[in-house]
């Protein structure tokens, strides 16, 4: 059974001490995968965070791809002027992903796919450290480590049209239960090209029922910051974060809930079950007590 370790500590020293949990695997030339987010974001990782995790990796690099929908970020040059506006580069090299093309990555055991576009540089690196804002969503419902690589790995041309589209179709014509089993394929193309060496850290801080893509007109969040959770399991970090997020009082509950279940986000974590991505039991570690 799978350990996920749990601290309430959302600060540089809270993620750091779990990230010396699950860190046993991480080797080589490391890319920390995360969510560059909109112009302002208000939602974003807290660079104080990110910063901690960047320094204690020596020569690791920030990673994210262009993306599908109309944004600044559609464009590498426009994304560069993203992340610049977001204080990224003050501090750590950013690599996008599909800067130069995509790559094919081999999907085992789908149903949709037998392989899903990656950007290219991917293949540049080692291992990965997949840091997550966890959150809402507005397809898949909930966003953790498995949204995270699925779509965020995803090249902005070809990858995320094949996740979101059905040919001849309108451009998000791909929603609920498909939609989370071509994430959780995605993911697990992902997984399997660094397993054993990528590890998950999701952060359960301003989980608005909102994107970060949704920069500035992303929703407040209703529900309490409940801390970080870490693993060397994508399905079970995404399931504990799940677990504790639903222990949360009905009135502060209800907004994610609702956002969660009316995508059918939870059949990420079925689907994931199915296809072996990972495990939905586990054991939690409270790293507070």
């Amino acid at each position: 059974m799978p350990k996920v370790y749990f601290t309430r500590d959302i600060s540089p020293q809270g993620l750091l001490k779990l990230y010396h949990q699950v860190n046993q695997d991480i080797t080589g030339k490391v890319v920390i995968k995360f969510h560059t987010g909109e112009p302002h974001g208000p939602n974003l990782l807290p660079r104080d965070m990110v910063k901690a995790l960047i320094d204690d990796v020596p020569g690791s690099v920030l990673a994210d791809t262009n993306v599908y929908y109309e944004s600044p970020r559609q464009t590498t040059a426009g994304h560069r002027e993203t992340i610049h506006i977001n204080g990224w580069d003050k501090f750590a090299t950013v690599d996008i992903l599909d800067e130069e093309g995509a790559v094919m990555l081999p999907v085992h055991g789908g149903k949709h796919f037998t392989a899903m576009s990656m950007g290219s540089h991917i293949k540049n690196y080692d291992s990965m450290i997949v840091l997550t804002h966890f959150k809402g969503h507005t397809m898949g419902g909930f966003g953790g480590s498995i949204k995270n690589i699925a779509i965020g790995c995803a090249d902005g041309k070809i990858g995320k049209k094949m996740l979101h589209t059905y040919p001849g179709q309108d451009q998000w014509s791909i929603c609920k239960k498909p939609f989370m089993e071509n994430m959780v394929e995605s993911a697990k193309a992902t997984v399997d090209y660094f397993a054993p060496h990528i590890t998950f850290l999701n952060v359960l801080r301003r989980m608005s029922v909102d994107c970060d893509c949704m920069g500035v007109d992303a929703a407040e969040p209703t529900i309490r910051d409940i801390g970080i959770l870490a693993s060397t399991d994508i399905l079970a970090v995404d399931q504990a974060s799940i677990d504790l997020v639903y222990q949360a009082p009905a009135k502060e509950l209800h907004d994610i809930k609702k956002r969660i279940e009316s995508r059918e986000g939870l059949h990420q974590l079925v689907y994931g079950a199915k296809i072996g991505l990972g495990s939905r039991k586990y054991e939690l570690i409270d790293m507070d007590k």
